[in-house]
């Protein structure tokens, strides 16, 4: 519930800061202005606080907020399962592994032995 209700107020602001950034004067020249103007060009000058302008900052730092409030929530949410999870896990039955036959250490039936290496022999003169 919790969730939802942040969802929407962070689309709601996404969009509001949207648009109070597009209705706002532009300050002409862009980048464009770092090739030889003065500080004020560069920096845009001193310019009279707007309504928008106050408008933007707000929706800025709440959709900040929201966001970090979010991301919390939604943390605390996937560490339960959701529910297309816990479904699958009831409809696939739990898979026995097939059972292993243990190594034969001994040769099969019917076939022959290698007869033992015989024995050094003494060293002569003793």
């Amino acid at each position: 519930m919790l969730y939802n209700l942040l969802l929407t107020l962070i689309i709601l602001d996404g969009l509001v800061l949207a648009v109070v950034v597009l209705l706002q004067a532009g300050q002409g020249g862009g980048l464009a202005s770092l090739g030889g103007g003065t500080a004020d060009l560069v920096l845009g000058g001193r310019q009279a606080v707007t309504i928008l302008h106050k408008a933007s900052w707000v929706t800025g730092g709440l959709f900040m907020f929201l966001a970090l409030i979010l991301s919390v929530s939604a943390s605390h949410r996937s560490a339960s399962q959701s529910g297309v999870q816990q479904e699958l896990r009831q409809t696939i039955p739990a898979q026995q592994p097939a059972p292993v036959a243990p190594l034969q250490t001994a040769p099969p039936a019917g076939t022959a032995t290698p007869a033992p290496p015989p024995a050094p022999a003494p060293p002569p003169g003793k």
